[in-house]
């Protein structure tokens, strides 16, 4: 406790020069100053004069023996209990998240808009936390239906493209077809004409 409030008042002297609002204490801090609060209320609400009611037969035959064993009990006690809170202090990696929830609560002090609260009607929360989603999801639909409706423009323009050049070949191909049946005439008429007797 005596360490979280040293480092409370240090981070308060890192500061500038001159008369300074105290730096509030990091959540870490908090919870190290409230398990001491806690360990030291329990040993008082497990005080010596408790202890020896309990064992009061003992107390009487060896009340030194009985104040060891009542020191080395709370000791051990606030040892596991230290122990047991460091241990779900690491394994939820609280330190972490302790810092994680102050840089938060720091950034959130700059903000200008109030943060968003339920209004306590669930239609109107779940559209205004809906709405925005939906907008900008909405948006992104239509940036890729403009992109789909340019690329079948494109191919329609292709496919018009296609059907005019097979057409010209087509032409083409009637244009070639009626020659070749002209040659092809002009050819027998010639050849009629030089088979005919003399």
């Amino acid at each position: 406790m005596a360490a979280a409030r040293g480092d409370a008042e240090e981070a308060a002297a890192g500061g500038e020069s001159g008369p300074s609002v105290p730096a509030a204490p990091g959540r870490a801090q908090v919870f190290a100053t409230v398990v001491d609060t806690f360990l030291e209320k329990l040993v008082a609400a497990g005080s010596y004069q408790r202890f020896a009611n309990c064992y009061c037969c003992f107390y009487k035959l060896q009340p030194e023996m009985t104040r060891s064993i009542y020191d080395q009990f709370i000791s051990q006690l606030q040892t596991s209990i230290k122990e047991e809170i460091q241990e779900v202090k690491d394994e939820g990696n609280l330190e972490l998240l302790f810092n994680s929830l102050d840089k938060i609560v720091e950034e959130a002090k700059n903000r200008e808009e109030p943060a968003w609260r339920p209004s306590g009607i669930p239609e109107e929360d779940i559209c205004s936390a809906m709405v925005p989603y939906l907008l900008k999801h909405r948006a992104y639909l239509q940036k890729i239906l403009k992109e789909k409706e340019e690329e079948n423009r494109k191919v329609a323009e292709s496919v018009l493209a296609g059907r005019d050049r097979i057409a010209e070949l087509q032409q083409l191909i009637q244009a070639r077809k009626h020659a070749w049946q002209a040659i092809s005439k002009e050819q027998r008429e010639l050849m009629a004409t030089l088979e005919e007797p003399q």
